[in-house]
């Protein structure tokens, strides 16, 4: 148990850019990288179990490592990408396996109730662009292609919002890297500038938290007044 709790760490300080320069140093092939790197963004966005992997950070970080020449942007965007679709995807079959009695507490071993329902929910409240809009909302990415498969979405169309999604993401997070790693200031001050990024990309969880917790309050205060 020790040595699995060491990997997760391991796994979650990827995102500190040090680490990963460390990673390509200690693996002393060019491809080791891309590899664990791959790895990562396709089991946070494959594997249901992947939901605490750091994929805007990680992603930011990785994008950052290419400005200083550690990456090669474009290949990584590649190799990024392809491991953001092909892990959808699988969620997505794996979903579509199932049926709606998965929705079931106690269903799904190692998954919290919780992240299952909110990504039902994001996914009935936003259709076919929750594949889309999922990429940029930590852990309701992980379980949004696996709601789209038990809900019997069409593959043609999974496929498409997949594919813009899965792209749009990679692209929109190691470029904002690439990009701001060039400013002096940023690179100085990463550690705030990865702080940032995802404060951002869990703003919406909260605030659906919030409303949440809005509606529960409007609902007992109605139900208390109720004679």
């Amino acid at each position: 148990m020790h040595w699995l709790i060491e990997q997760v760490k391991w796994l979650i300080g990827l995102a500190d850019p040090d680490n990963l320069r460390k990673l390509v140093n200690l693996g002393g092939h060019w491809w080791v990288g891309y590899a664990v790197l791959g790895a990562v963004i396709f089991s946070e966005t494959g594997l249901l179990v992947g939901f605490f992997l750091p994929g805007d950070s990680l992603l930011f970080a990785a994008g950052f490592l290419a400005s200083q020449d550690v990456f090669n942007i474009f290949l990584l965007n590649g190799v990024l990408m392809v491991a953001a679709v092909t892990g959808d995807a699988l969620n997505y079959y794996v979903g579509l396996q199932m049926s709606e009695h998965v929705f079931e507490r106690g269903r799904l071993p190692l998954v919290k109730h919780e992240h299952l329902l909110s990504a039902k929910e994001f996914y009935e409240k936003h259709g076919a662009m929750a594949i889309i809009l999922a990429r940029f909302v930590p852990i309701v990415r992980t379980f949004t292609p696996f709601v789209a498969g038990v809900a019997r979405m069409g593959y043609r169309k999974f496929a498409l919002y997949n594919v813009a999604g899965g792209l749009g993401w990679v692209f929109s997070m190691t470029l904002a890297g690439y990009w701001l790693g060039q400013i002096p200031l940023v690179a100085r001050n990463f550690e705030l500038a990865v702080l940032s990024v995802v404060v951002i990309s869990v703003l919406p969880i909260f605030i659906s938290l919030l409303k949440r917790w809005r509606q529960s309050a409007r609902f007992a205060a109605s139900s208390a007044g109720e004679p």
